[in-house]
């Protein structure tokens, strides 16, 4: 039976269209909602495991906002880049390349393992006049809350790209896993936007291309964190951060606003890692606010 998405009505209200670029040697697949003459345009990048799904409540709530979501190389329905390794640096290349051909001059947003993209790649040139991550990882995830637990997911990418092929796919998109991971995350107890959560994570969480991407994109987000970056990044950063996130503790997170040259910090009670599925509208409503003053000379 087909799970309600309770941001179906808004995001019906936006044009949304599919389109596909060249990127690296690769065919990014993006998506481009809301109107085409909008005074400002974001880029928004996913997180680990998701697609351009994941971001869609946010994105319903930024009424007026053109805003361009592609699928990361290897996940979705972007395939994986030709020849790279899929660490950090082939992420943050792909990103600075894809924004050239797309949207030169557009506000860069990363969500979670996206924040971390977004993060080396403008600290290593990509020119955008702001910056938005939500969740940052802005702490070792080895240290977080759930550091343990991390250990143990180290362990399991680790399996899944060294078992046979068909028992590591198994075990990589198993979905009792899936479940388990969706339920750890999850904090709202209204049932229905729970349901919708497991199924957005039942549909979308193992549509990555191959064991090997998705082992070099889990090492890449367990081995950097946006404090590597964020001295180097001169532009107004916006960060926001949940009260109650499991990756990164929200101390880490006030910790991290302080290391860029011009950052604010909006936290969101009773929420999180899942701000985009769970509190998508606060989090749009800080987008606008921190986009407002700029938003008439902004592309």
């Amino acid at each position: 039976m087909p799970v309600p998405n309770p941001y179906a009505a808004l995001l019906g209200a936006l044009p949304i269209e599919r389109r596909q670029a060249e990127v690296l040697g690769g065919t990014t697949a993006y998506w481009v909602y809301g109107p085409a003459d909008a005074q400002t345009t974001i880029v928004a990048v996913h997180g680990f495991r998701g697609e351009h799904h994941g971001l869609e409540p946010v994105v319903a709530h930024l009424d007026g906002v053109r805003v361009i979501s592609p699928d990361l190389p290897g996940f979705g329905e972007t395939p994986p880049l030709p020849g790279r390794r899929h660490d950090l640096t082939a992420y943050a290349d792909w990103l600075r390349a894809f924004v050239a051909a797309v949207a030169p001059g557009a506000i860069i947003l990363g969500h979670s393992f996206g924040s971390i993209v977004v993060a080396a790649a403008v600290a290593g040139g990509l020119p955008t006049p702001r910056v938005i991550l939500v969740n940052p990882i802005g702490a070792p995830a080895l240290e977080g809350p759930r550091g343990l637990l991390t250990r143990l997911a180290v362990f399991y990418y680790w399996a899944g790209a060294r078992l046979p092929k068909a028992l590591g796919d198994a075990l990589l998109r198993n979905g009792v896993i899936v479940r388990v991971m969706s339920v750890s995350m999850a904090k709202t107890r209204d049932p229905d936007l729970r349901r919708f959560i497991h199924d957005q994570h039942d549909t979308y969480f193992s549509r990555f291309a191959d064991r090997d991407v998705l082992h070099d994109a889990f090492l890449a987000s367990v081995s950097h964190d946006v404090r590597e970056f964020a001295p180097a990044i001169a532009q107004p950063t916006l960060l926001v951060a949940a009260q109650r996130d499991d990756i990164t503790p929200i101390e880490a997170e006030r910790h991290l606003a302080t290391l860029f040259s011009d950052a604010q910090l909006v936290e969101i009670p009773d929420v999180g890692h899942l701000v985009h599925y769970e509190t998508p509208a606060p989090a749009a409503a800080a987008i606008r606010e921190f986009l407002a003053p700029s938003a008439p000379g902004t592309r």
